[in-house]
């Protein structure tokens, strides 16, 4: 299943640069932890992901940057 806007989706409540709520992996399919106990968001009560892609944090950080700085229209 491919999840690709997960990862430039804007920041959740709970988002750290170390986990996620909700996937953010583009292709979840391919990600060895998928469905791992206490890891895999997907079966997680909480929904939270503690393995995101290894490019999470600095997109975690731009993302920041994005919201606190957001474009006048």
């Amino acid at each position: 299943m491919k999840n690709v806007n997960s990862f430039h989706a804007p920041l959740n409540d709970g988002d750290t640069d170390k986990q996620t709520v909700g996937c953010r992996h583009t292709n979840p399919d391919i990600c060895a932890k998928n469905a791992m106990p206490n890891v895999c968001a997907f079966v997680r009560s909480d929904g939270v992901c503690m393995a995101p892609p290894a490019s999470w944090k600095k997109q975690y950080f731009k993302l920041g940057e994005q919201s606190s700085n957001p474009m006048v229209v």
